[in-house]
Order: structure tokens, then sequence, then C-alpha cells
């Protein structure tokens, strides 16, 4: 098992943390032909980091969202540039942040960086909160609010 390396990277002048980061390795399984990662498995690494930031900024895990409360945040929307190739071994930390809390919606800002503090990719991701049932929007939980604002900034 993967283990998630947490840290802190942005503190707002009000002591709130703006963005989290996490790390883990490129794993072979990850490569493609070129031994580079395959772009879609860049967005499944982007997804895994997606639900580990739950439990960071809400307190509460993005299984027990989906398995307890039945909600859901699915991707709507998506604009990313590949500005340097992940390779095996590298070591990525992805720098995390919400720059809009809608009704309804978030959008999330990605950043990874490799070991070498080399900028490789960034992503906006708009979510839409789902009922996990019927798959309808709803309006985006009081409860999670407080947490989500916490990280709130236009730009880190």
């Amino acid at each position: 098992m993967i283990k998630f390396k947490r840290r802190v990277l942005f503190t707002s002048p009000r002591g709130l943390d703006m963005a989290v980061t996490f790390s883990r390795p490129v794993e072979y399984s990850m490569l493609d032909g070129a031994s580079i990662a395959y772009y879609p498995r860049i967005y499944d690494l982007s997804h895994k980091f997606f639900e580990q930031c739950w439990l960071e900024m809400c307190g509460i895990s993005y299984s027990d969202l989906i398995n307890n409360n039945r909600i859901g945040f699915t991707v709507v929307h998506i604009e990313s540039d590949f500005s340097a190739p992940l390779r095996f071994g590298d070591e990525i930390t992805a720098t995390i942040w919400i720059d809009n809390i809608g009704t309804k919606s978030l959008t999330w800002n990605y950043l990874f960086h490799n070991q070498n503090g080399d900028l490789l990719w960034t992503s906006k991701q708009v979510t839409v909160c789902v009922d996990i049932d019927s798959l309808s929007s709803q309006i985006i939980p009081q409860y999670l609010h407080a947490g989500l604002q916490k990280h709130l900034s236009e730009e880190i």
C-alpha cells in the first residue's frame, strides 16, 4: 500500500491553511511505451490526491462521503497543461487548493512538481456535488463549508 505524505505548503495571513500537499512516487504501472507516465494515469493520480483532500480539508474521508453520506463530487470540466514528463521514480508533490465554492460546485487547482521542484503538470477541475443514488446535482452540504473555506484562494 502506498502511503501519502502530507504537509501544508501555504498559510494565509490569518493562519488558515490555503493549500495542502501530498506526495507519492511515479510507479512502473503508470508508464507508457516511452517510459513516462501515461496521461490517463496522471488524471488517476490527481483523483487519488483529490480523495485524500477531503479528510485533510473537511475532516471526513471521501469514502465516508460516498458510502455513508451518499454524496460525491463528479468532475464536469477539466483544463490541464503538461509541462514536463512524469518519470519512473519521480516523487510527485501535488499542491491542491480551491479557487471557487459555488452553491453546487467546487473549482480545484492542482500543481504537480517533481523532487527537483520542476513543474510537471497543472490542472483546474470543476466538480459538482451529486447525490450518489440519483446522480442529480445538489447543494454542497453546510457541514463541508468550513473546511472548504480554509482552502479557498484565487492564486497560490
